[in-house]
């Protein structure tokens, strides 16, 4: 059975999110598509998983160059890289992934790039290569779904947006294939239009998610 994680990144919830409604649409096109794909939800804001602290950057390193086994690891350093691989490991799992996220400050919440330095495990995820690094999940997609206060396309904003760009990036470099990203901006400059801009990205959620699910190239 193929399975979706759902990964949101947003503390209002869902009555006063407007990603969160995006991606509430999103999932039930998915789900109306491909009835048998088990979806999991994953509140960021509410996860407990490990930060890159100084017991996870040294436990990290101890077993990855210096030739350290589990056991000869510090309570606290073990504690945290079980918890990492865990986290990696129910990851890895999944054949979908949708990421839901607001741009805070040019970039995506903390909680997001915070939850992503776990998914990096030399050996797990990724390999080093004579060619450089390989990203080892293969065959599977994922698609982000991101709202943004200001009116970045088209602008000198644009360029400037570092959230969706990050977030691509890292999966990409896992292997993951990343589908065309779903914008909804401009809510802070156009009040009057929020209702507009929503229904308008409900309805590019509900496309791209019909596209996920028959395997197409996303086009919105």
């Amino acid at each position: 059975m193929e399975k979706l994680l759902y990964v949101t990144a947003n503390p209002k919830g869902l009555e006063k999110s407007k990603g969160l409604q995006i991606g509430e649409a999103f999932l039930e096109a998915f789900q109306k598509e491909r009835p048998e794909v088990e979806i999991k939800k994953m509140d960021l804001f509410t996860l407990d998983f490990p930060q890159m602290d100084a017991d996870l950057v040294s436990a990290r390193g101890k077993l990855a160059g210096y030739g350290y086994t589990l056991d000869q690891l510090s309570d606290a350093e073990r504690e945290k890289i079980i918890k990492m691989h865990a986290l990696a490991d129910e990851f890895i799992s999944y054949d979908y992934y949708v990421f839901v996220s607001p741009v805070w400050n040019l970039s995506s919440p903390a909680v997001l790039k915070a939850f992503l330095d776990n998914l990096f495990i030399a050996g797990k995820t990724f390999a080093h290569t004579p060619d450089g690094p390989k990203g080892l999940l293969k065959n599977k997609k994922a698609v982000h779904i991101q709202t943004r206060g200001g009116q970045y396309t088209g602008t000198p904003l644009q360029e400037m947006e570092s959230g969706d760009r990050y977030l691509k990036i890292a999966l990409s470099f896992l292997g993951i294939k990343v589908m065309d990203t779903l914008i909804a901006e401009g809510f802070d400059l156009n009040p009057q239009k929020v209702p507009e801009i929503i229904a308008k990205a409900k309805d590019h959620a509900r496309l791209a998610a019909k596209e996920l699910a028959k395997g197409i190239s996303i086009q919105v």
